[in-house]
């Protein structure tokens, strides 16, 4: 994949959040048919790169559903996946949070933590949102693990709700309040 300088939307430290680009619709369609990737996505369909640029198409709807951006790498100056919000309820300021890391030997360095409490951040300080969700299955450790450590409390587990390689696996739901998470990252002046 050809690399082209992202328009930066939010700055990390390590990772930074940007627009989704076209230009990269092809790491995007090889990470949703990557079985690595798709297994806790539930990517079960194979998707085309004609697919794929059709669901990142605007759409002429009224208010957006769903906000994605990419994950850039900021060092090695890459797209490493991408994240965002689905299932937007405007009205009761509540959402869903998806996070994938694409590549997989960007894997267990703390780069989804470091997206997620980006995401988390600009979610209920500029989108005003007062409440996000996360499901994540249970074999997903890792996932489950970096919604804990961004302060996401587990609500509810949906027992044998999800077919994942053979066997009927749960959906743990979880979620943080925008009351919580102002507390935990208020800065003293």
């Amino acid at each position: 994949m050809t690399e082209d300088k992202p328009i930066i939307f939010i700055r990390g430290e390590n990772i930074s959040l940007a627009p989704l680009n076209i230009n990269h619709v092809e790491q995007y369609t090889a990470w949703e048919n990557d079985i690595r990737v798709r297994v806790y996505a539930r990517n079960a369909q194979p998707m085309t790169i004609e697919q794929y640029k059709k669901e990142i198409e605007p759409k002429g709807e009224g208010a957006k559903k769903a906000i994605f951006m990419e994950i850039w790498h900021n060092s090695d100056n890459k797209a490493i996946g991408n994240c965002g919000y689905s299932n937007i309820r405007w009205f009761d300021r509540i959402c869903l949070m998806g996070l994938q890391i694409g590549e997989p030997e960007y894997w267990g360095q703390a780069y989804a933590t470091e997206a997620t409490s980006l995401l988390i951040d600009y979610g209920f300080k500029e989108l005003n949102f007062h409440k996000i969700y996360a499901y994540i299955f249970t074999p997903n450790v890792a996932s489950w693990k970096c919604a804990e450590k961004n302060g996401l409390t587990r609500e509810a587990i949906l027992k044998k709700d999800v077919y994942i390689n053979g066997k009927y696996e749960d959906t743990l739901v979880y979620s943080i309040l925008k009351e919580d998470w102002l507390k935990s990252h208020s800065k003293i002046i």
